[in-house]
């Protein structure tokens, strides 16, 4: 199955080494002990320690003072112990080491890689039709439909309503994200800085504030350079923390309250709720930030294997939090009524500084891992042309994850400073994270039953099994941060809603194009035509013309040619083709064909939305015209060998005569007669696409040898 620029393809590798399999140096893959718990695999569980758990492992900095707990008694904090201890194993254990990181895709974890894994193994029909026929290109194709589809996935395959609910629970998912990395720098760093005013409580908030602000603008200031100059401090400062807290917890639990783990037993948590009632139930919103940085542990899969992430969780990460989070809760039941600083207040004077300190640099570092994590989000959102496009460098040539954009960067900056001056405290920053971690874990919830149903085809028995219990418990959380909206949880959904809006309103114009271009495409008769009626003149040179629709001649293609009356000798009509998979081999990056016209071939450039689109890094001048030597020798029917040598010298002449790059650059006619909502939508699309960056410059072309020609498409 083929399709487009801008349009996820549905299918598999078809053919040689699917891209999980191939050694990729920046996620530690070893084939050798990829499911075993060797030793390479203990030295990347130490690294992901400095990359996929910031958020999770400094949660205990902002757990107990986001809490608006009054007048506690012991059994309220045995019962506070108990559900987030719980919520640790059950929802980070069960849920997400042992299931959710099963369901990657081709190695890549998060929402959007179950909505591609979904996509791959159902038909969707959310995207008109452009494709080629088998037999033109290689492709990629759909390699599940040789097996009965289950009731489930035959029923969304012919709902468009289902495939497009499935679409904005991606999309919603990857806003909460991005959200995420916004509120993450914010209440890490606030929280961690506030430690100051313990032994100097003269320090104002506002200083506070003053303090995290210029230590986060000092941070994605630095965003520019890349991370690798600095990563190698965060796995050490990481795994200093999970060591320290616990260290520091034991000693707490120790003096204060030795028999703190017999608040394992469930039975304290139906007496707190039994208690407190209501006000045990709107507790939750606090109790939840225990889990946050779960999803991100399963969204950065991708740079790590799935071991390795397992074992720094169950080793490092689990009893770190769980033994914290004891000497947290024994200190509170000696002082009831001093949890307004439930981190720093448990540490002993001695030790005070060098936490303080620690906790300052694990804040940044998780503030990191976040920012890093939305600009992939990013950027595989505007690979994958469900995002107006943006500049995305990559910083490292060693690790192609390692990406930066200017644009998201400093919306970042600006809008987490604005959180920390607009909110100011911590319990209201705590009710906005609260509403972005359980929305984005009731996703995972649903997507990975879908994907138990349709590819694991798990027996129903089980699928309930795991389905009923989170929905109940992550539902209830659900509803008791919901409850916080009007105290800080409406900024998310706010943020949430405008990125989700953007995204609808490009994927609609997007698609808008797309159905005029496939209504109004050239037929390769109806070109041969027009050449024959017009006097076309067959310029010198190598001609790239960029498309949309494989196979066929767009409009805007006529459109050139009908207005500069010239033709190179030599036009390659290329499409870049985005699937749903993290990465495509080199050897099946470039797809080529003979058009039957003189001189006009066709080429698609495939990527997956974990790849690197770096044109010059792949020569793509020099590997298409390779590829099409190789696809004119091996299809030489009715031409003689001399011919055959003509063709393929007429290629190399033309490109040293030198290259050009056009690209088509389209706009809709908004006239009287376009209804309402297009006015609105495609007003607003127009403008995005007026204000983003040009499609050439952002695959490395140089823009001396790049051209845009303008059209209307009428509405």
């Amino acid at each position: 199955m083929v399709a487009e620029a801008g349009t996820p393809t549905l299918g598999l590798l078809s053919h040689g080494k699917s891209p999980a399999s191939v050694r990729d140096p920046e996620r530690g893959l070893n084939e050798e002990c990829e499911d075993g718990w060797c030793w390479s695999n203990f030295v990347l569980a130490y690294k992901t320690l400095g990359v996929v758990f910031g958020g999770l492992v400094t949660s205990p900095l902002y757990v107990y003072p986001s809490m608006n707990l009054n007048s506690p008694t012991e059994e309220d904090y045995l019962g506070i112990y108990s559900i987030m201890f719980w919520t640790l194993t059950l929802i980070g254990v069960i849920k997400y080491v042992l299931l959710a990181l099963n369901a990657d895709d081709n190695g890549e974890g998060g929402t959007f890689a179950l909505y591609s894994l979904l996509c791959r193994h159902i038909n969707f029909g959310t995207q008109p039709s452009r494709t080629a026929s088998s037999s033109t290109y290689m492709s990629y194709s759909n390699n599940s439909s040789s097996s009965k589809s289950s009731k489930l996935g035959m029923f969304i395959q012919k709902s468009m309503t289902a495939q497009r609910i499935l679409l904005f629970i991606a999309m919603l998912g990857m806003c909460m994200l991005i959200a995420d990395g916004i509120l993450t720098p914010a209440i890490s760093v606030l929280s961690a800085i506030d430690g100051v005013r313990g032994p100097f409580p003269s320090v104002s908030k506002s200083a506070v504030e003053y303090i995290s602000a210029v230590v986060l603008l000092a941070l994605f200031l630095l965003q520019k350079r890349g991370t690798s100059r600095v990563s190698f401090l965060f796995s050490p400062i990481m795994a200093t923390w999970t060591l320290a807290t616990p260290i520091v917890g034991v000693y707490s639990f120790l003096q204060h309250y030795p028999s703190i783990f017999k608040a394992l037993s469930p039975h304290y948590i139906v007496y707190f709720f039994v208690r407190n009632g209501r006000k045990g139930w709107e507790l939750l919103g606090g109790t939840v930030l225990c889990i946050t940085g779960a999803e991100a542990m399963f969204a950065d899969l991708g740079h790590f294997n799935k071991r390795s992430i397992q074992m720094a969780f169950l080793l490092t990460i689990y009893p770190s939090l769980v033994l914290t989070y004891a000497g947290q809760t024994a200190y509170l039941i000696k002082h009831l009524d001093d949890h307004d600083d439930g981190f720093y207040k448990f540490v002993p004077h001695t030790v005070y500084w060098p936490v303080f300190v620690i906790a300052t640099l694990a804040a940044i570092v998780a503030s990191q891992s976040l920012i890093s994590a939305t600009f992939s989000v990013i950027k595989q959102s505007v690979f994958l042309d469900y995002f107006p496009r943006v500049k995305v460098v990559h910083t490292s040539k060693q690790k192609e994850g390692e990406v930066y954009s200017p644009e998201t960067n400093y919306i970042l900056m600006v809008l987490c400073i604005l959180v920390i001056f607009g909110f100011g405290d911590g319990k209201d920053i705590g009710n906005a994270f609260g509403v972005v971690v359980i929305v984005v874990m009731l996703i995972t919830t649903l997507l990975l039953t879908i994907v138990m149903i349709i590819i694991w085809r798990t027996p129903i028995y089980l699928v309930m099994l795991y389905f009923f219990p989170f929905l109940i418990m992550e539902g209830v959380y659900v509803s008791a941060v919901f409850t916080k909206i009007p105290q800080g949880g409406w900024f998310p959904f706010l943020v949430s809603i405008i990125l989700a809006f953007i995204m609808f309103v490009w994927y609609y114009g997007r698609q808008r194009k797309m159905e005029y271009e496939v209504r109004n495409e050239i037929s390769f008769a109806s070109f041969n035509e027009l050449l024959s009626s017009l006097e076309i003149q067959r310029a010198p040179g190598l001609c790239f013309f960029y498309g949309n629709v494989q196979d066929r001649l767009t409009p805007i293609f006529g459109h050139y040619v009908r207005n500069m009356r010239s033709l190179h000798k030599v036009t390659i009509f290329t499409t870049f083709r985005y699937l749903l998979v993290p990465r495509v081999n080199l050897n099946e990056r470039i797809i080529v064909k003979k058009f039957g016209i003189e001189g006009i071939y066709g080429c698609i450039i495939q990527y997956g939305y974990a790849d690197s689109p770096n044109v010059e890094e792949y020569e793509h001048v020099s590997q298409v015209i390779n590829n099409l030597k190789e696809h004119i020798r091996n299809n030489f029917d009715g031409l003689s060998p001399s011919s055959l040598e003509v063709e393929i010298s007429e290629l190399e002449k033309a490109k040293e005569m030198g290259v050009v790059h056009v690209c088509g650059k389209t706009r809709f006619h908004i006239g009287i007669q376009t209804s309402l909502s297009d006015k609105i939508l495609l007003g607003f699309y127009e403008f995005l696409h007026g204000n983003c960056r040009s499609a050439l410059p952002a695959f490395g072309i140089p823009m001396q040898q790049s051209m845009e020609i303008g059209m209307f498409y009428n509405t």
